[in-house]
């Protein structure tokens, strides 16, 4: 997995478009290549329902309103029983690509923004991009990118795991 931060500037153009979450002055950005093609990759990541497929920290997804719906909601239960709520900002099949912002969660940032987007990589593979900008809240920012790029990571690993071509 690769880690890039985003120029501030940047971060902000790309999360805060068509919103009303204010981006955050920190981010972090992670790429891994996945051994299928995006097309199917998408039919699990696409689903703004299923974070608790792919990602081992979320045991279970309520979903409130329609997956692929701009204002859809998503509440979270995690592996610490802890609760997230995040809102869909932007969704587009086509360019398999969707954003979401963090309405309410225990995590220490504020004005967490995210877009999660799957392009075609060499011999039928996939590169997954995960950005998020945000605010540190209770503890450094040093800190809090490292919360945020640990959860990525963790993701983007079971992801990539479920797709391994053997």
């Amino acid at each position: 997995m690769k880690t890039r931060t985003l120029p501030l500037g940047l971060a902000g153009i790309l999360l805060a478009t068509g919103s009303c979450f204010a981006a955050g002055a920190l981010s972090v950005e992670r790429e891994v290549t996945i051994d299928n093609s995006p097309a199917t990759v998408w039919k699990l990541v696409g689903n703004f329902n299923a974070l608790d497929v792919w990602h081992p920290a979320v045991l279970e997804s309520e979903l409130q309103g329609k997956a692929g719906q701009v204002g859809a909601r998503r509440r979270l239960t995690l592996d610490d029983g802890a609760t997230r709520l995040e809102k869909l900002l932007s969704y587009s099949a086509t360019q398999r690509s969707y954003s979401y912002a963090i309405v309410e969660s225990a995590l220490p940032v504020a004005n967490y923004k995210a877009t999660i987007t799957l392009t075609p990589a060499d011999e039928g593979r996939t590169l997954m991009t995960w950005r998020s900008t945000f605010d540190a809240k209770g503890v450094s920012d040093e800190q809090a990118t490292t919360i945020i790029g640990g959860l990525q990571d963790a993701g983007m690993a079971k992801l990539r795991a479920n797709f391994k071509q053997p």
